[in-house]
């Protein structure tokens, strides 16, 4: 999961994009990049780190120019090198820049296509690499001189032909605008906004409405799945849809996790959502333990704050903040190794001994992935003196890996794969578990009847993969890449092509 920005401004765009970045960093820790553009040149500063530790004063005075794309990494691959820092650059047709947040599920397919047929060599592992070097390739088999509006949509057209899997993509032209689009499910999120100056309306596009929200721009809309939109070099906004059939079926796990919740995605407020989950929840533990013992209702910070309150308002027991955490760790479940992972939630949480003393306390957390800061935490609880130690997930059991752009472990690492309620609560300790169900889930997100979704990518949930072409081959090689072990084998690589290089500078 990462975060991109695309604007279109009457003056420097590079503090917009900076600050947009900014309010997505929940969307990715480990690389930040912008690449702006002044009509003749382009300017790039990238490196591995949170926002505010990659630009300078110095970097962002060498951003130049009224266009440009910001880029924040998560790594779905696993790999922490700063070659995967995004934006890419190609120079040829005409120099093209990139940004995506997704991932291609038949990248290494379009890899060897791109070598054999169109004698294009990816240089690295990034299926952003691959996505930039099919755009680039279709647009150049065009031909044209001057490049025209019609040529970009038929190149998006093309791309949509030959990609598969969840993206959404900004794309920076050199001299000529900025271009958007969505994969034709709509799996990854992308959202357009306008803001009116002196000088005259601009145009931006970000993963989340929070970004344009903290630098002045209104929503318009989401980009729709399939569509294309550009913003050419005057500030002027054109689209068209680009797909043969689409189908909105937005990621799930957005609303649960991933979303910051003052964001809205495809019409549907995330905080709403969450306020949601918590009311049907609390109705699950009413009817399945009418007679609970439960004195208190503890949030684990931050994403399950919003359905805990609401959750305890609904079964009439005190919320209470129990957890206090540090702001400067990264989220836990995408961590690269199973012994960092635990270190990390000990120095992430610390609890407050006196809400959990001689109490029946419910912690509730968005979700269960791994069960690691689960197990964790349930200690943590009981060390603080709590009498029993009861846990709700504001999400279904997590049983399936995600391919579309969330770095969910292997299989064999996600806890509730092949296990029952029961077997996951004794598995992290809990006295009792509650689990959100996929329809409950699905039915708050949705609530009233949103025309343009057609549902839900579900996928983590149900396995159910709704771009049809996941294949129990394709999930087999995924367990391989994705496991710890595969991981910590391509951190010492990654270390030892350092320790190379650094030798015989």
């Amino acid at each position: 999961m990462c975060g991109i920005i695309g604007l279109v401004g009457k003056k420097a765009v590079n503090q917009d994009i900076y600050d947009g970045l900014t309010v997505l960093q929940h969307r990715g820790q480990d690389a930040a990049g912008i690449m702006t553009c002044d009509g003749t040149s382009l300017y790039l500063r990238k490196d591995n780190g949170l926002v505010r530790d990659v630009f300078d004063t110095h970097h962002m005075l060498n951003l130049r120019g009224n266009m440009g794309i910001g880029h924040v990494r998560y790594p779905t691959a696993g790999s922490s090198s700063s070659a995967q820092a995004q934006p890419f650059y190609v120079n040829s047709p005409y120099g093209i820049a990139l940004a995506h947040n997704g991932n291609l599920t038949n990248a290494e397919q379009l890899k060897r296509d791109l070598f054999a047929e169109d004698r294009r060599h990816i240089n690295t592992s990034s299926d952003s690499e691959v996505l930039l070097n099919v755009f680039a390739n279709e647009l150049q088999r065009l031909r044209h001189d001057n490049l025209e509006l019609t040529d970009i949509f038929a190149t998006v057209s093309r791309v949509h032909h030959r990609c598969r899997g969840g993206y959404a993509a900004v794309l920076l032209i050199i001299g000529y605008g900025v271009i958007a689009f969505r994969d034709p499910y709509g799996i990854r999120p992308l959202v357009i906004g306008k803001r009116t100056t002196d000088l005259g309306d601009e145009y931006m596009v970000a993963s989340e409405s929070v970004a344009l929200d903290v630098i002045g721009f209104e929503r318009v809309r989401d980009v729709a799945p399939g569509e294309a939109v550009v913003i050419d070099a005057d500030g002027h906004l054109h689209s068209q849809q680009c797909a043969e059939n689409p189908q909105c079926t937005p990621c799930l796990f957005e609303y649960v996790y991933f979303a910051r919740p003052d964001s809205i995605i495809d019409g549907i407020s995330v905080y709403k959502a969450r306020l949601r989950m918590g009311e049907i929840l609390a109705e699950r533990i009413i009817q399945a333990w009418p007679d609970h013992d439960i004195d208190v209702v503890i949030p684990i910070p931050d994403t399950s704050r919003t359905a805990a309150l609401q959750l305890a308002t609904r079964i009439g027991v005190d919320y209470r903040e129990g957890f206090i955490k540090n702001r400067y760790i990264g989220r836990t479940f995408i961590m690269p190794g199973q012994q960092q992972r635990k270190k990390s939630v000990r120095q992430k949480l610390n609890a407050i001994d006196l809400e959990f003393r001689d109490k029946n306390v419910l912690l509730v957390d968005d979700s269960i992935v791994r069960g690691t800061t689960s197990k964790q935490i349930i200690q943590m609880a009981r060390e603080a003196g709590a009498r029993r130690v009861y846990f709700a997930s504001a999400a279904p059991p997590v049983r399936y890996p995600n391919v579309y752009g969330i770095d969910m472990p292997s299989v064999s690492e996600l806890i509730a794969h092949n296990r029952s309620d029961i077997e996951i609560a004794e598995a992290i300790g809990a006295d009792y578990l509650f689990f959100q169900s996929l329809a409950d889930l699905i039915a708050v997100v949705r609530h009233r009847k949103v025309p343009h979704i057609n549902g839900f990518e579900a996928s983590v949930f149900n396995g159910d993969y709704v771009t049809g072409d996941i294949t129990p081959d394709y999930l087999e090689r995924l367990e391989s890449q994705r496991n710890d072990n595969a991981k910590q084998q391509q951190q010492i690589a990654e270390r030892t092509i350092i320790e190379l290089y650094n030798q015989h500078r």
